[in-house]
């Protein structure tokens, strides 16, 4: 069973860049498909980005394509999400994701693994 934290959330202006880390534990990171959500105030969690186990492959939410890009480290066992170009509307709680179902995370939303997450705030 695989740990997930978080980190790299902070307050940013608008326009600005950032990246978020994502450190697994506990289970064999390359058997797992990544993926990265986030949850806004009032709103549900949606979708942001995600990577199959070997980073071959990527998914993008359309809200944030070409901006953010998603990146895995298999020997440090960590994904990241760099993110560009922010806007207010970025500002969430951003939340790292595990499955060994790359499908289970672009498909269905339902990965089986969540860290605790990490706020990001875009200012204006």
């Amino acid at each position: 069973q695989v740990q997930l934290v978080e980190s790299g959330g902070r307050l940013v202006p608008v326009g600005g860049s950032l990246t978020l880390s994502c450190a697994a534990s506990g289970g064999t990171f390359s058997s797992y498909a990544m993926g990265w959500f986030r949850q806004a105030p009032g709103q549900e969690r949606e979708f942001v980005a995600a990577i199959d186990w070997s980073g071959g492959t990527k998914y993008f939410a359309d809200s944030i394509k070409g901006r953010f890009s998603i990146s895995r480290d298999n020997g440090k066992s960590a994904v990241y999400l760099q993110m560009n170009n922010l806007k207010v509307e970025d500002t969430a709680v951003y939340f790292c994701s595990a499955d060994h179902d790359y499908f289970a995370i672009i498909r269905f939303g339902q990965p089986g693994y969540w860290g605790q997450g990490t706020q990001v705030t875009v200012s204006s």
